[in-house]
């Protein structure tokens, strides 16, 4: 810390407002808004950093603040600075897809047409809808049920659709004012759900039709109303007051955050957006600012669910609109769902994520990285018991970075204390090269377990047991739980950038055995995790226990939870009793 940053501690307010870092070049590379600017700014200077935030506080050469009356306007201020700005240690949201709205022209002589936001007040607004197909395919059932003008510009005669009887011809027609409030009318009611006269009307041609054997025209009836039903089919979610509701959601996973926005609309699903992007200093307060950016492009609901009680009050403020935290009843189920969804949306990236690189040239930094020869068939391990019983042990196989399905094993503990995870190590390791040394098979490049010193050296003395020679590397976890890098035998570490494209490819590796783990053990005795586990933590009803198994389906799932991401669905004295719970094995 510099002498001039010293000096601008001692004059920094307790009072709201924003900060900004800047580098030795005047960049600003950090935005930040803070409730008190002399705690939340000497704090980045006062206290031990790690990560990306020790990163960003050693660029900084000297900060400036901006005070504000209050905490709504530093938030409002912060979004402006950052997109004034553009900060390298700033998460910023990709702009998302905007969804379509039908435009109805008000007046005399109505049409339709597709509009992408609803500025212009000679129209009115029906939607949004979930994308332009499906609104597209409205305008065109529409357009057929009703004599609407379909010409951009009228024309001197009369087209095909006049002659179709889709059209009131006002080419060449005079059209009373009350005929047009009449369709206006017509259109909006069915636009507003209330379709049932259409349908019944239709349905009556469709029959005189048959009767008279106008077979063709019946068919044509049918076509109508099959096309209204997957129009305006319906999501099965019933919501009472039918306000445009947006509810959102977040999930934790090796310093990065899923952040989720599932839009209702007249009661129904429209769509989701998802936002995968790195953790980077105080959760709210980057939660917080991502929803706000989010809103920034997207029209802000008459409602927000969410469970985060701590930004309720500024979000209400700033978004001008109602922000309710659930504690039972369906909107609860929502943020369960939505939680669902956002843990599905992470792991999904980190399944998916950077699948276009050159796995060969990863598998050779990993062994420069390691110091050993390039590592092309990796096997890695996963134990897993339900508080000492059902243990069982995994294995699953990578050669050139693809996993090799027909190598996976699996293995059924046998020795009598199944809590001590180093003797499942040692078990499933001896039995795994026991058998390959007796067959004369070859042996993997890699052995990768996943934990720290203890699991390693465990693996090493059953091959040492073998007289078998592999190089054992073992996945540890930082002081949040977060995969930090990989460590060998001699405790050295090897710190792996979260962002980096061999990060991307062993997170894919641990996934799959993790996956294979859990698969068994569920398989196994899932019954076990639905009961036992769960019986004894205080204050968790039946409720609460669905929701939160619906959530978390195995315990590798919850054994990865924070208790602020079980803080969404159950009150926090409980989530800190689950998250004591689960993690109990690992403190024995």
């Amino acid at each position: 810390m510099n002498e001039r940053i010293k000096r601008e501690i001692d004059l920094l307010p307790h009072r709201p407002g924003c900060y900004l870092m800047h580098n030795k070049d005047d960049k600003v590379i950090y935005v930040g808004k803070a409730k008190d600017l002399f705690k939340r700014v000497s704090q980045y200077f006062l206290r031990p950093q790690s990560g990306k935030v020790f990163k960003m506080v050693s660029e900084v050469a000297y900060f400036e603040t901006i005070i504000t009356n209050n905490e709504k306007e530093s938030l409002i201020l912060e979004c402006n600075l950052i997109q004034k700005y553009y900060p390298r240690y700033n998460v910023l949201l990709k702009d998302g897809k905007s969804y379509p709205y039908i435009a109805l022209k008000n007046g005399s002589d109505p049409y339709l047409r597709i509009a992408r936001n609803k500025k212009d007040k000679h129209y009115t607004y029906f939607g949004p809808f979930p994308n332009s197909s499906a609104a597209y395919d409205m305008i065109d059932l529409l357009n057929k049920l009703f004599p609407l003008r379909k010409c951009k510009n009228i024309p001197s005669s009369p087209c095909l659709y006049y002659h179709l009887h889709q059209c009131l011809g006002p080419c060449i027609n005079k059209i009373e004012d009350k005929e047009y409030l009449k369709l206006r009318k017509d259109v909006i009611d069915f636009l507003l759900g209330k379709d049932k006269e259409t349908k019944a009307n239709l349905t009556k041609k469709m029959k005189e039709a048959s009767n008279n054997l106008e077979f063709e025209k019946a068919n044509e009836y049918k076509a109508l109303i099959t096309a209204i039903n997957h129009c305006t089919q319906k999501q099965t979610v019933e919501i009472k007051d039918n306000k445009p509701m947006d509810v959102i959601a977040y999930s934790l996973r090796e310093g990065y955050l899923a952040l989720i926005f599932m839009m209702y609309r007249n009661g129904n699903l429209l769509g989701k957006e998802l936002y995968v992007v790195e953790e980077f200093n105080e959760l709210n307060d980057q939660l917080e600012n991502l929803i706000i950016q989010f809103y920034d492009k997207h029209e802000v609901p008459k409602k927000i669910v969410l469970s985060i009680k701590e930004i309720k009050d500024d979000l209400a403020l700033t978004l001008d609109t109602e922000v309710v935290i659930p504690q039972r009843g369906l909107l609860y189920n929502l943020i369960s769902d939505a939680q669902v969804n956002a843990k599905n949306g992470l792991d999904e990236h980190f399944l998916t994520a950077r699948l276009e690189d050159d796995k060969n040239a990863l598998l050779e930094e990993l062994g420069a990285l390691t110091n050993i020869k390039t590592p092309y068939h990796i096997e890695l391990f996963d134990n897993s018991h339900l508080q000492g019983s059902d243990p069982i042990g995994a294995m699953v196989c990578f050669i050139n970075g693809e996993r090799v399905k027909k190598l996976y094993r699996k293995f059924n503990i046998t020795h009598e204390e199944a809590r001590d995870d180093y003797a499942s190590m040692r078990e499933v390791i001896y039995r795994r090269y026991k058998r390959l040394k007796d067959e004369n098979k070859s042996f993997p490049d890699l052995i990768i377990v996943d934990g720290g010193l203890g699991q390693i050296h465990a693996a090493k003395e059953a091959l040492d047991a073998l007289k078998v020679e592999i190089n054992i590397l073992g996945l540890y976890k930082n002081d949040k739980h977060q995969t930090e890098g990989l460590m060998d035998v001699n405790g050295k570490k090897y710190v792996i950038k979260s962002d980096s494209p061999l990060f991307y490819l062993l997170m894919r590796m641990q996934d799959e055995v993790h996956r294979f783990a859990i698969t068994f053990h569920r398989d196994k005795h899932l019954k076990s995790y639905k009961t036992s586990i769960l019986d004894d933590i205080p204050n968790l009803g039946i409720k609460r226990k669905e929701v939160l198994m619906k959530t978390y389906p195995s315990i590798s799932d919850l054994q990865v939870a924070t208790i602020e991401e079980l803080s969404q669905i159950v009150p926090r004295t409980v989530a800190i009793s689950i998250y004591n719970t689960i993690h109990k094995n690992e403190e024995e």
